[in-house]
């Protein structure tokens, strides 16, 4: 009977404790603002996405500055998987909306993502831009972006042709080649291989870049590779559109303010490169640069991006400190600084 009576309680007191994770796990992760469902009609399609805006803002029409997220690499939805919602929140709080696109062929946006090119996605911000500015109680004069990564290629050129208030520019690469030879030898250090190794990889690496360069087909490449997770057909003809992407002489266009974020883990770009030719390209008047030394590409310690399971706890128990402390301040300090 008293084994039982124990039994039960055990199992009460788990339930309660489950519960109340949840609880704080629902409150945790409701955020402070409004987020609306958009679309934008487009030549290619339509585009889907959300635009988020201070919760219980009284603030008037043409009031409101707004911040438009350009994606990194892969199949991204609005909201990068919630990933970008502790940022909303808090350029809501600065006063600022956010809008942010479905990528092609994800959520309800029309077509697919490896089908563009930089030029592509430069044409598909100012769809966005151009739509922004339409919106009653968003001020056409203090439009600016947010982007990660493969954004780099796309925000300088973006600067070109629009009149950007402000461009926030997270671990952006300059090269792609340089960017892929960088990243194929600092993942094989960490992983602990050894020279003789990586130099066989890079040669490897080298003839699919001739084969880009020969314009060869997916059959010759699938021929050519020795890899046994080759690249889809649609992977080879995104790659074959892009890889020479270089954001070198396309910073020069830049005439608003620019915060270059930067971590010296990451192993996908060279912090270094970047930072040096954002340096000597970007008017020296413009560029603020931050650069966190525990952070990796995304703009997570390290630690926490090597342990999925210490990501997840964060992203559900703490999901505001997701990212290495004074990122998200150093944005705000930004903008509040163009004010």
């Amino acid at each position: 009977m008293k084994t039982t009576k124990k039994l039960w309680i055990s199992l009460l007191t788990i339930v309660l404790l489950l519960s109340g994770a949840g609880i704080y796990i629902v409150q945790q992760n409701r955020f402070e603002m409004i987020e609306q469902a958009i679309r934008i009609a487009s030549p290619e399609g339509e585009l889907t996405g959300t635009l988020v805006l201070p919760k219980g803002s009284s603030v008037s029409p043409g009031k409101l500055g707004l911040v438009l997220f350009i994606h990194g690499d892969g199949p991204i939805n609005a909201s990068h998987d919630d990933g970008y919602k502790p940022l909303w929140e808090r350029l809501a709080g600065l006063g600022y909306a956010s809008l942010s696109l479905d990528k092609r062929g994800i959520g309800g946006s029309a077509g697919n993502w490896l089908d563009q090119s930089i030029d592509d996605r430069v044409e598909e911000a100012r769809e966005a831009i151009a739509w922004a500015r339409k919106q009653p109680n968003i001020d056409p004069d203090r439009i600016g972006v947010w982007g990660a990564s493969q954004a780099g290629w796309v925000i300088p050129k973006l600067a070109g042709k629009e009149p950007l208030a402000f461009s926030i520019l997270v671990s952006p690469a300059i090269n792609w080649l340089r960017q892929g030879a960088y990243h194929t030898r600092q993942q094989m250090l960490q992983e602990g291989k050894s020279e003789a190794e990586i130099a066989a990889e890079e040669a490897a690496n080298n003839e699919i870049r001739q084969l880009l360069a020969q314009k060869a087909s997916y059959e010759d490449y699938l021929a050519a590779v020795k890899e046994n997770d080759p690249m889809t057909r649609e992977r080879w003809a995104f790659v074959s559109k892009n890889y020479l992407s270089d954001a070198g002489q396309d910073l020069k266009q830049f005439h608003s303010p620019v915060l270059l974020l930067l971590g010296q883990q990451d192993i996908h770009v060279d912090w270094q490169e970047t930072e040096q030719v954002y340096r000597k390209l970007v008017q020296p008047e413009l560029l603020s640069v931050a650069v966190f030394p525990e952070a990796e590409h995304s703009m997570l310690s390290k630690k926490t991006a090597d342990s999925s399971f210490k990501a997840l706890m964060i992203s559900l128990f703490a999901p505001r400190h997701i990212t290495v402390p004074g990122y998200m301040d150093r944005i705000g300090e930004f903008l509040k600084e163009l004010e």
